[in-house]
């Protein structure tokens, strides 16, 4: 087989992906089994994969999964706690004393809050922990969820204390030969160039995720406000850049000065600072009688409700009110545990301790091990939290018992999609390319896994202009293994050898990796499983393929922004280019200034997005 075909192979579980949950809208619970099925003949007949190998990693899948169902469970645990408990009432109304405007609150909770929380934690922790919250303040579910996607971009690339770059961009070029050859006379350490890379990759989120405030109000608006308009959202423009800019800034400068471990971290605890006093004081916000809410709750349309905008957030009987300062605790908590546990080596360790740790080594004899580390997920810091809470809010033991009750109810929906999603996603990823299946012209893709080998027959069709598609293949990488970090690791030698093969030097080629990189992040709006597990959060079933529909525009505008961003800055000099981004990100604002609003409401309705 040449190229062509195999890459046509390797992007048939993308395509039945596509086909069943975005196109056809079938819930992932559904989808995603006949994607698994797709992919396990994939590997087997056509890649020539051994069977006791596609176990292997279907076994990592569950593996996987079952962590990822933790964490949902103890965001929601923690979630239902604060709820029954109270607090979650007293947290709406210091959300109304900010700003009684669903924009300005959305931007506070999902792009802020939601940002320190990727910094510290990252694997769609943020999402988990942003949409049931904004959920418990009035939003609609499905509004919560996709906010809450549209902020997994900008903060992901420095997330989990730099992990996409410290563990992924570093596995995927560290001590690689090609790599060590290119740094040979340049003067630069491999270190000096991974900190280099990082700075691309900040500059890049800045110039482009500064924006994305603007977009995911203005798509708040477009979906759940009366008039179905962007233009209500784009109303708060000047808010929206301020704090857009309030957290990319900083950013950029913590990454290229400090390196990739602090940027999102630090940089949304400055936003915060920034943003929250200025809202607070009135600056650059809507004044009274121009603020945005959302219509009255039975006029909601049914697909925008969850388990959780069916449930009171009323205090409960005999439970007392709760002050604003102990209503945050467990949150703030929840950041200092998290934070603490991904900085401080020793106790990170001590969480990750072999005595602690559950592990399959070499399953079915497919040389692939299957590890977990419960303690040091997310999830185990939200269930102690959670715990600690029942003590310091003094709750009612019905009341702690419902939260659990009601919370248990949640990972089981999410289950029967994520426990054939993630084993699907890691048999794409872990099978290699048998040799005896390929022409004798492309035996150099034998023991490439198939996102490689869809990757190298991209390659071959733009040439030059790859630097525009490199986002696009970290975007790709994200979808399909579930993670910045995965992507960087699957495609950055990848990305670095193809910059190469086009002619760019080293300095360039570190550019494409940082687009890369950047693409990778912005893949996490509609990676399967952050998508599942958000909407498990908030109680939706059977919505992903409408949410992954909807978050493909700011998807869109961030790959296009960057590709030619970058083809741009790796052109040189004051080029066409510069102008072609220019006109870019004008097109995208100037579709949403002139939408029509309710005009396409039915048409949209028929097609089911």
């Amino acid at each position: 087989m040449g190229i062509g075909l195999l890459s046509l192979i390797a992007i048939l579980p993308v395509i039945t992906i596509m086909l069943f949950l975005v196109i056809l809208n079938w819930p992932a619970s559904r989808a995603m089994p006949v994607a698994l099925v797709v992919t396990i003949a994939s590997a087997i007949f056509l890649w020539g994969t051994k069977a006791n190998v596609v176990a292997g990693a279907a076994v990592n899948g569950i593996f996987t999964a079952l962590d990822i169902l933790f964490i949902v469970f103890g965001a929601v645990l923690l979630l239902n706690t604060v709820k029954e408990s109270g607090a979650i009432n007293t947290i709406r109304q210091g959300f109304i004393s900010i700003s009684p405007d669903r924009r300005i609150q959305a931007i506070i909770i999902a792009w802020l809050f939601g940002a320190f929380i990727e910094g510290a934690a990252g694997f769609g922790t943020p999402a988990a922990i942003a949409a049931p919250l904004l959920v418990a303040i009035g939003f609609p579910a499905l509004a919560a969820v996709m906010v809450a996607l549209i902020i997994q971009s900008t903060p992901v690339s420095f997330g989990a204390i730099g992990t996409p770059i410290q563990v992924g961009v570093n596995t995927g070029l560290r001590d690689q030969t090609a790599v060590t050859n290119a740094l040979e006379g340049t003067g630069m350490t491999f270190d000096q160039y991974l900190l280099q890379i990082a700075s691309n990759v900040g500059f890049f989120h800045m110039a482009i995720g500064m924006l994305i405030p603007l977009f995911m109000v203005s798509m708040l608006t477009r979906y759940f406000g009366a008039n179905r308009s962007f233009r209500e959202g784009l109303k708060v423009w000047k808010f929206a850049l301020f704090a857009g800019a309030a957290f990319t800034i900083p950013y950029y400068l913590i990454a290229s000065l400090l390196g990739p471990e602090f940027p999102s971290l630090i940089g949304a605890l400055i936003g915060l600072l920034i943003v929250v006093p200025a809202a607070k004081a009135g600056f650059l916000t809507p004044k009274e009688g121009q603020y945005f809410d959302f219509e009255a709750k039975n006029r909601w349309e049914p697909e925008w409700l969850g388990a959780l905008n069916h449930q009171t957030t009323d205090i409960p009987k005999n439970q007392k009110r709760i002050s604003l300062p102990m209503a945050w605790l467990p949150y703030v908590l929840v950041a200092g545990l998290l934070v603490l546990t991904r900085t401080i080596d020793s106790l990170g360790a001590m969480l990750k301790d072999p005595a602690v740790t559950i592990r399959l080594t070499n399953v079915f004899g497919s040389g692939i091990d299957s590890v977990s580390t419960p303690l040091f997920l997310p999830g185990f810091i939200f269930v102690t939290i959670s715990a600690i809470t029942f003590f310091l809010h003094s709750m009612k033991k019905a009341n702690y018992q419902k939260a659990w009750k009601d919370s248990f109810k949640t990972v089981v929906t999410a289950g029967a999609a994520l426990i054939f999603a993630v084993p699907m996603i890691k048999i794409f990823l872990l099978t290699s390319l048998s040799g005896d299946k390929l022409a004798a012209t492309a035996q150099e893709l034998a023991g490439m896994n198939m996102p490689l080998v869809l990757a190298a027959g991209v390659s071959n069709l733009v040439g030059d202009f790859w630097p525009i598609i490199a986002p696009a293949i970290g975007a790709l990488g994200a979808f399909i293994a579930g993670s910045n970090t995965f992507s960087n690791m699957m495609f950055s030698l990848f990305q670095f050898g193809t910059a190469e093969s086009v002619g760019l030097n080293v300095n360039q080629a570190g550019l494409v990796v940082a687009l890369q990189a950047i693409g990778g992040a912005a893949g996490n709006m509609i990676c399967v499983h952050n998508v599942v597990a958000a909407s498990a959060t908030v109680g939706i079933v059977g919505k992903e393929g409408l949410l992954i529909r909807r978050v493909l525009f700011p998807l869109s505008y961030y790959l296009l922004a960057g590709g030619v961003l970058g083809m741009a800055i790796i052109s040189g000099g004051v080029n066409g280019w510069f102008i072609l981004y220019g006109l870019v990100v004008m097109a995208f604002i100037f579709y949403m200034i002139s939408y029509k609003g309710k005009g396409a409401l039915s048409i949209e309705r028929k097609i089911g997005a």
